[in-house]
């Protein structure tokens, strides 16, 4: 399927909000597991390692690319950084293809 220009548009509008939602819970996650009773070394060596994963994260980086981007949306629906409320205002053809993709198994 191809991606409609106003999709596209909306889309790359969108992603920032949704990192930067997404990254917010992450640092609510790092606000508790500082505020644990552990050793001030376990603490930091726990939070680097946490930090180290979840940079890889689609919902901290991820690659613009318009051949991809439904396939990214899936992702992120699958990882918890958005919902399908979240494409509210995108084409109800988009919405079923990601509905469609969500309900298959990878």
């Amino acid at each position: 399927m191809d991606v409609s220009k106003a999709d596209w548009k909306l889309y790359r509008s969108r992603i920032g909000e949704w990192q930067e939602a997404y990254m917010e819970k992450l640092i609510q996650e790092y606000i508790q597991l500082l505020s644990t009773e552990e050793k001030a070394s376990d603490k930091f060596w726990n939070l680097e390692k946490r930090i180290k994963q979840d940079r890889r994260h689609p919902g901290v980086i991820i690659e613009l690319n318009k051949g991809n981007m439904i396939f990214d949306i899936v992702s992120l629906i699958k990882l918890g950084v958005i919902t399908m409320e979240n494409l509210d205002g995108f084409s109800a053809e988009l919405k079923e293809r990601v509905e469609f993709l969500l309900g298959r198994e990878w």
